[in-house]
């Protein structure tokens, strides 16, 4: 009998939302091996400073931090290696043509793990905010803090 996998890995890239307008999402499965996906599923991963290219027809996910597995051995992987995206030939083509397009990048901006058990990585075609975008950003966000501080009284 199976038992349930518990899937509360929620890995969010905050940057992302702060410094890039988001404009198109994906979910994208990730090629990991043995002791990344145990590492994964402990929580111990980052999103800071990754980005995402397309090599050869491939998207591939550059700089993602995946801590080394405490119980592994010598086969244990490098922390910061290139890892393959899987997605859709249709996909693939829709996003390689948006990132041609001048301003637009692909943002990784959360890893979970989905029912099945499986490593899954939402990313983003985004385009660069400027600075007064992201002084309005705040500006929005305070407003929001103070408006709710104002009405739980």
């Amino acid at each position: 009998m199976k038992e349930k996998i518990s899937n509360n890995v929620q890995i969010k890239n905050k940057r992302a939302t702060f410094d890039y307008e988001l404009l198109d999402t994906f979910t994208a499965g990730i090629v990991l091996t043995g002791t990344e996906i145990k590492s994964i599923r402990l929580g111990k991963a980052s999103l800071v400073d990754t980005f995402c290219i397309v090599e050869k027809g491939e998207l591939w996910v550059k700089n993602m931090y995946i801590a080394e597995y405490f119980y592994g051995t010598y086969n244990n992987h490098n922390t910061r290696r290139d890892r393959k995206l899987l997605l859709t030939k249709k996909e693939l083509r829709k996003i390689e043509s948006a990132v041609r397009a001048s301003g637009f990048t692909i943002v990784p901006t959360r890893l979970f793990i989905n029912e099945k058990g499986l490593a899954k990585l939402i990313i983003a075609i985004a385009r660069g905010k400027k600075e007064y975008d992201k002084r309005d950003a705040i500006r929005e966000r305070d407003d929001r803090r103070e408006m709710d501080r104002m009405f739980k009284r």
